[in-house]
């Protein structure tokens, strides 16, 4: 079993409540917008970090992190990428990584509106954590919680803190 921590859009901002949920888990998993790279290099001092950059990230951050990630953990197959749209309004880069790789799990952030939906097309889970940061318009900052094990999305939690 493999504990996940999924955040998206920290946009810089880094508090003592993300670190601690970071440290409880296996693997942070990031949807772009990270922001700044001391995010990244503070979440890797709890464990392993995979992550896409986001619109507003830098060059140190896109050289850093690719524009999508797929990957298998756990026996789940797993998409990441910042700007994917959701079930049913994919864009064309999403729409054809999705046909192409078949992933279980598809994630994204960007629109800062926590989204969890099975994707009745493709048949794959959809998932985003909403903003994790201060920065937007959303009054509820949150993250997702889950495991993976072998090949199932088991126990998933939202994290929901004030702003």
């Amino acid at each position: 079993m493999t504990k996940i921590l999924l955040l998206s859009d920290t946009h810089g901002h880094l508090d003592p409540v993300i670190l601690k949920r970071a440290a409880e888990v296996d693997q942070v998993w990031h949807a772009g917008d990270i922001g700044q790279i001391e995010v990244t290099e503070q979440l890797k001092k709890t464990g392993p970090v995979k992550a896409v950059y986001g619109n507003i990230d830098g060059s140190d951050l896109r050289a850093e992190f690719p524009k999508e990630l797929c990957f298998i953990c756990d026996g789940v197959k797993v998409y990441i990428t910042h700007i994917a749209g959701y079930p049913g309004r994919y864009n064309t880069m999403t729409r054809k990584a999705i046909e192409k790789q078949r992933p279980d799990l598809v994630i994204c952030g960007h629109s800062h509106i926590l989204k969890v939906m099975r994707d009745p097309s493709y048949g794959h889970l959809h998932m985003n954590p909403g903003a994790i940061g201060r920065h937007g318009f959303h009054q509820v900052r949150t993250m997702l919680r889950f495991n993976l094990n072998q090949g199932q999305i088991q126990d998933l939690e939202v994290l929901e803190y004030k702003r």
